[in-house]
């Protein structure tokens, strides 16, 4: 088996995959300030809640977008199976053609999603992933990496609205049964998923038309399935996309 850490800005995500499958998958908090025996400890507690041992693994791969993390955690990746981890990064073989003014700019959650993408669905391919920052990557015909947006995340622009106005609250994300809400917590609401969800319509509308293309569209990330059930585009869910573009990019790069 092998275990896939991607490291992300509010949460980090840890799957265990043996051959194709993957075999679980479980979300953390990212914490910038724990130490590398912490990270250890609740490394080696999760894995012993699904009976595994370092004698389970022959390796492992870390993504990252948080740099001051990523070291800490593959440090602790090592003391737990025993064997260092990939990191994903420059010089790392992924068989992304990245078409980017400077293709080592592309954050390795977005190459990850992208590799698990190409091996899952036809192109051209529109991904889009929500966490922290909603990204939204676009793979060509000829399976090139030509570019996307970037906008802020759901939970970016909840905390942005209450810390910066004086009257808006904190709300649970949740969608509201009208679009037209009739108080102030239905009116953020809406503004947020349906909002939301409008925005994500429009920008594949506009990508397909610049791309001259009709695009399979898939999302992940941890608030997909928080937003994609409203948009009216047809959007494939797939909780394990960037998982499955690890384990591609281990295979691929395994000594």
């Amino acid at each position: 088996m092998v275990l896939a850490v991607d490291i992300g800005n509010s949460n980090i995500v840890l799957g265990c995959f043996e051959g194709d499958r993957v075999v679980f998958e479980e979300r953390l908090s990212t914490n910038r300030n724990a130490t590398e025996l912490e990270y250890t400890v609740t490394i080696r507690t999760l894995l012993d809640l699904y009976g595994l041992t370092a004698a389970s693994f022959e390796g492992g791969i870390v993504s990252s977008v948080v740099p001051g993390v990523t070291q800490i955690v593959r440090s602790a990746v090592r003391r737990v199976i025993g064997k260092d981890a990939i990191v994903l990064g420059p010089g790392t073989k992924t068989g992304l053609n990245i078409k980017l003014e400077n293709p080592g700019s592309l954050g390795s959650d977005r190459v990850a999603d992208a590799v698990g993408a190409i091996g899952s669905y036809p192109c051209p391919l529109i991904i889009v992933d929500m966490g922290t920052a909603t990204t939204i990557s676009v793979v060509d015909r000829d399976k090139q990496f030509l570019g996307g947006m970037i906008m802020p995340g759901l939970r970016v622009a909840v905390d942005s609205l209450a810390s910066r106005t004086s009257q808006l609250p904190h709300i649970s994300l949740e969608a509201p049964k009208h679009t037209i809400g009739s108080n102030t917590v239905a009116c953020m609401q809406s503004g947020l998923i349906f909002g939301t969800a409008c925005a994500i319509d429009g920008a594949l509308d506009r990508i397909e038309a610049e791309l001259g293309d009709k695009c399979t569209v898939v999302s992940t990330g941890g608030l997909a399935n928080t937003i994609i059930p409203h948009c009216r585009r047809d959007i494939i869910i797939d909780e394990q996309l960037l998982l499955k573009g690890l384990m591609t990019i281990y295979n691929k790069n395994r000594r």
